[in-house]
Formats: C-alpha cells, sequence, structure tokens
C-alpha cells in the first residue's frame, strides 16, 4: 500500500505540472488584454502599459510561469484584478460553497441510484430492469443547461416554488432544500445514470459468481445473500464511480452555478475567464484539478482497501 501511495503521488505531481502548463499558456492566449479590461475602454494606452508594466504581464513566458508556479506552491497566488482581493481566500471560499452544492447532490441521489441500480440487476431483463437502464442513458444524454432550464422554468418562473437564483444556505435546514434543490437536480440526473449502470452491472457480476451460487446452494436465504455476498462486492466499482463523479462535481459545476447565479468556484473559473482576471482563473482551473486527483486518489485506496484480491495481488 505504501509503495502504490508514493506511485499515485509521483504521478498526480507530474500530472499537476504538467495540467500548470497548458493552464498557463491557454490563458495566454485568451482574447483581450489586461490592462485595458481592468482601466476600461477609455484609458490611454500609455496607462495600459504601465499597468501592465505594474503587473508584470509584459514579462517572457518562462519568467511568468516559474513566478506564478512557485507562487501557487507557496500558497501566494496573488490578487484578483478585478476585485482587488487575495486570490487563496476567494478561491477556498468559493470551492467551499462548491462543496456544499456537490455535497448535497450526492448524499440525494447516491442512495437512490445505488438502490434502483440494484433492483434492475435483480430484475435483470425484466420491465424495472428496462425502464431504469433507459431513463439511465436518457438523463446522462441530456446536457445540464436543458434539464436546468427546464426546472428553472417549471418550479422557479411557472410555479414559482424553489427561487430561481440560488445562495449559500443558511443553518436552516428548510432553507438548504429552498436554496439547494433546483440547482441538484440537473447534477442529480447525470449521476443517476452513472452511478446506477455501474451498481446494476456490478450486482448482475456478483450475481453470476461461484460464491453467490455456493450460498444459495447452502440453502441460505435471499436476503442473506444479497446483503453479506452480493452487495459487499457489487458496490466496490460504485465507490470509484462515485469518488470520480464527486470530482467532476468540484469542478464541472460551471453551467449549472452559472444557470443559477450559485456563488461557487465554477461561476468563478467562468467569471475570471470573460474578466481577464489570470491570477484567479489560473489558481482556481488548477485547484479543481488538484482536487480531482486528490479524489481519485482517495478512491484507489478506498477499492484497494475495500478489495482483499487486489491487496493480495499487490
Amino acid at each position: 500500500m505504501i509503495w502504490f501511495l508514493i506511485r499515485r503521488l509521483a504521478s498526480a505531481v507530474i500530472t499537476l505540472f504538467c495540467v500548470s502548463i497548458i493552464l498557463f499558456a491557454v490563458a495566454q492566449v485568451l482574447p483581450g488584454d489586461v490592462g485595458r479590461t481592468i482601466l476600461g475602454p477609455y484609458a490611454t494606452e500609455q496607462q495600459v502599459r504601465a499597468l501592465d508594466h505594474q503587473l508584470g504581464v509584459d514579462r517572457p513566458l518562462a519568467v511568468r510561469y516559474a513566478t506564478w508556479f512557485a507562487g501557487f506552491v507557496r500558497g501566494e497566488w496573488g490578487k484578483s484584478y478585478l476585485l482587488n482581493r487575495p486570490v487563496l481566500t476567494i478561491a477556498f471560499n468559493r470551492l467551499g460553497n462548491s462543496l456544499i452544492l456537490g455535497g448535497f447532490a450526492l448524499c440525494l441521489i447516491v442512495p437512490v441510484s445505488v438502490g434502483l441500480g440494484v433492483v434492475a440487476a435483480l430484475n435483470y431483463g425484466g420491465w424495472p430492469d428496462r425502464v431504469i437502464s433507459v431513463t439511465g442513458l436518457s438523463l446522462i444524454a441530456l446536457p445540464e443547461f436543458v434539464t436546468g432550464i427546464i426546472v428553472l422554468a417549471i418550479f422557479g418562473v411557472a410555479l414559482g416554488w424553489l427561487p430561481v437564483s440560488s445562495h449559500v444556505p443558511t443553518a436552516n435546514p428548510l432553507d438548504w432544500f429552498r436554496q439547494l434543490l433546483l440547482p441538484s437536480i440537473p447534477l442529480m440526473f447525470v449521476l443517476f445514470g452513472y452511478i446506477s449502470r455501474m451498481a446494476r452491472a456490478g450486482t448482475v457480476e456478483s450475481l453470476r459468481s461461484n460464491y453467490v451460487r455456493t450460498a444459495i446452494l447452502k440453502g441460505l436465504p435471499r436476503r442473506t445473500v444479497i446483503w453479506r455476498h452480493v452487495l459487499r462486492n457489487a458496490l466496490l466499482p460504485t465507490v470509484t464511480v462515485i469518488s470520480v463523479q464527486t470530482g467532476y462535481l468540484v469542478g464541472g459545476l460551471v453551467v449549472t452555478e452559472t444557470l443559477f447565479n450559485y456563488p461557487g468556484i465554477g461561476k468563478l473559473v467562468l467569471d475570471s475567464a470573460v474578466g481577464h482576471d489570470l491570477p484567479v482563473l489560473q489558481a482556481t482551473v488548477l485547484l479543481t484539478a488538484l482536487m480531482y486527483m486528490v479524489l481519485a486518489l482517495i478512491a484507489d485506496v478506498l477499492y484497494t482497501w475495500l478489495n482483499p484480491r487486489i491487496r493480495v495481488a499487490g
């Protein structure tokens, strides 16, 4: 396990370094000028060049990249050009908001997805299996902005049951559902398709295994076979899928957060890209990549710990 962690950590460091290079290169070709964006269209060219020099955006690319990446590693992420606040504070505040939204969606959809995936597997080939499988595939195919607009138009505008613009909820449990339920629905639609299909596939494979046949031949009750033998092995791949989708929730919320005006890290990435706020854009995207790799590592560790066959093979 120790060597496994060392190899994965080394791979994560190399990946993060490559992502930082690509991110920095892409950020440099974004349209617009930093100084012009900050000062506005009526500033003179001399004022724009002076501000660019003050911010260091006129230095060579290699120097700018080395300075930026070294500062990111040390936690010195600079200040936002537009908000004039420390990027570190802004990024982690918005990341916390996104974790709240993503965690809320996961807590609601994971039990439902796993339960229906198991039901589909137990009725393999029957109408429950077909209905659940087709529904999952259909929800995966629907883009988030489509489902988001539909639920926004129905429950927010037409019926007026939920607010069309969401914010971070208070400690009141009712406020959590009021503020987070609507933006969570598009996320839950996508997650349902992936998680339920993985739970179904793992359960079907486990039901066909020799140890389940042996348990049935021993005369064990069906409920005991399912709980003690089927689910413990069938849900192992689902753990990995849930962890990977958690990483997606952290960084893939741009559409949902923008549509519902939720102050998360996805909306921050979009706003910084539009406003050419390079310190915020680069730091938030790299932070998202780092979170994604950490969650993937946690998924691998959990899968190895839960599956004795992998530990023995290792």
